[in-house]
């Protein structure tokens, strides 16, 4: 009777998962845009601590932009050890485009912020003081790789609005992960369909609903937007940064997020413990920092994602049919996320051993938090600051 009941269950939450949750698991990439006839001025801050490896390529990338606006690019230097600065520097003088970039210290990080938030806090006081002022600003990663359409895309995605003919205030792109290793292969997929199944994109592009989710690899906002939200302040303590972001805009605006398929990141991780790393950083942050939460959310995934194949193996025939059913709901939703990132379709059948790996990091996740070690991330352990 177990079996079956938690069969049961798992069927049930697969056919909500597939008909009730904005069917976010058929989402596409954003195809370019034709271009709009107003090119409205843009400033592109770039967060960077300890980026040298990538940020050269980064840079080269953002300068080649065929956008046919104004557009000023602003490297906030968050106390980097490496040769981040020099870097950004070579990229500019060989492209011959070194007043197009403006290197900036972060000050010493103040208390009660993240550190990322306070370094584009920093950028964004900076470009306060330019004049003429940009309508947009850019936040982007210093580890992106940007097609030259990126920018003139971004903008026509903002100025051309939703179906009401809203324009739209934030814009986000979820950029194409790296996804060839076999600990890439195990969690990148899993991380972005899990992130759209928290977070549905049409739901999120809806402005009636309250569902709000940014993806902090690519954002450009309306400056009146960001002013309006009262600026880093207002989030300064927020570990998912990107989501709170969004959140705040859609108080009193509209958002736009979506996948990209050209735009890429050129973080690559050989080893499962560097993926294990980014999750456990913010799932408990996630949760709220609540063991009861933490409860919920194992169990959860146990019963929806690892119990079908599970019960598919245990000879109980009603449990095993249900098991076997919720598996290729399972697949099916998984499939498309698969082909996205260009995996043979059998990865779509091994989303429960991926699942059982993000309970795994979502406890560690909890685990460092009470260790005083919570939302580490380049040296920083930041959870205890934004909790309370």
């Amino acid at each position: 009777m177990l079996g079956f009941a938690v069969g049961m269950i798992s069927l049930a939450a697969w056919i909500f998962l597939l008909f009730g949750r904005g069917f976010f698991w058929l989402e596409k990439a954003v195809a370019k845009l034709p271009n709009v006839s107003k090119k409205p001025a843009v400033a592109i801050i770039v967060p960077a601590r300890n980026e040298g490896e990538v940020v050269e390529r980064t840079m080269q990338s953002l300068l080649q932009q065929d956008y046919e606006g104004r557009y000023q690019i602003i490297l906030v230097d968050d106390h980097s050890t490496d040769e981040t600065e020099a870097k950004a520097r070579l990229a500019a003088a060989r492209m011959g485009k070194i007043n197009c970039l403006t290197i900036i210290k972060a000050p010493p990080l103040a208390s009660g912020w993240s550190g990322k938030l306070w370094a584009l806090h920093a950028g964004i006081r900076h470009v306060a003081r330019l004049a003429p002022g940009p309508e947009y600003l850019l936040f982007t990663d210093a580890d992106v790789l940007h097609p030259a359409h990126s920018l003139t895309q971004l903008v026509a995605l903002a100025e051309a609005g939703d179906a009401g003919g809203r324009t739209y205030d934030l814009v986000s792109l979820m950029v194409r992960l790296n996804c060839r290793s076999l600990a890439e292969k195990l969690m990148v997929p899993a991380f972005v369909f899990f992130f759209q199944m928290l977070y549905p994109f049409r739901w999120a592009r809806n402005h009636k609903s309250s569902v709000a989710a940014g993806a902090g690899g690519i954002m450009l906002v309306r400056w009146e937007a960001m002013e309006r939200m009262g600026g880093m302040p207002s989030i300064r303590n927020a570990l998912i940064d990107d989501c709170a972001f969004a959140a705040a805009i859609k108080r009193t605006g509209t958002i736009w997020i979506g996948l990209s398929k050209d735009t890429i990141s050129l973080r690559s991780h050989q080893k499962l413990s560097g993926l294990w790393n980014m999750i456990a950083r913010t799932a408990f942050t996630q949760l709220s920092y609540s063991a009861l939460l933490l409860l919920g959310t194992i169990v959860g995934m146990f019963v929806i994602f690892v119990a079908p194949p599970v019960l598919l193996f245990t000879g109980w025939d009603w449990a095993a049919a249900l098991g076997a059913a919720s598996w290729i709901f399972m697949t099916l939703a998984y499939s498309p996320m698969v082909q996205f990132y260009g995996l043979n379709p059998l990865w779509a059948a091994v989303l429960p051993l991926k699942a059982l790996l993000y309970a795994g990091a979502t406890l560690d996740s909890a685990l460092r938090y009470w260790r005083g070690k919570g939302g580490e991330w380049k040296g920083r352990a930041q959870a205890h600051q934004s909790h309370g």
